[in-house]
């Protein structure tokens, strides 16, 4: 079984990729007449999985929309691609040395 601080990494990466996937989404719908821009309340969904709850997709506001109705800004998204990049391989970081500990800790106790 993972300790606390394992299984909150492994939420916040599976809250990630989910991020991740709804970005990509949104851009591969930049020009879909309609389409309107999905996100994560990040910091809401993150206690909710922590809970057990699945990923609650929002529409965010303030986002202008133009004739079409689509209102994906591509500037928004290259952002959110950016950030979310940079967290994970943070979280990752994080969890690889949670297991470096734990390898050591196994190999250690065999002596």
């Amino acid at each position: 079984m993972l300790d606390p601080v394992q299984a909150n990494l492994e939420r916040y990466l599976d809250l990630l990729s989910n991020r991740q996937k709804l970005v990509a989404s949104n851009i591969a719908n930049a020009n879909t007449p309609g389409y309107r821009t999905r996100d994560l309340d990040f910091h809401f969904e993150f206690m909710s999985q922590a809970e057990g709850g699945q990923p609650n997709i929002i529409e965010p506001e303030g986002l202008l929309g133009r004739n079409d109705g689509n209102n994906v800004s591509m500037d928004r998204e290259a952002r959110l691609l950016a950030e979310n990049t940079m967290r994970f391989n943070f979280a990752s970081s994080l969890m690889r040395g949670q297991l470096k500990m734990i390898r050591n800790a196994i190999q250690e106790g065999g002596r």
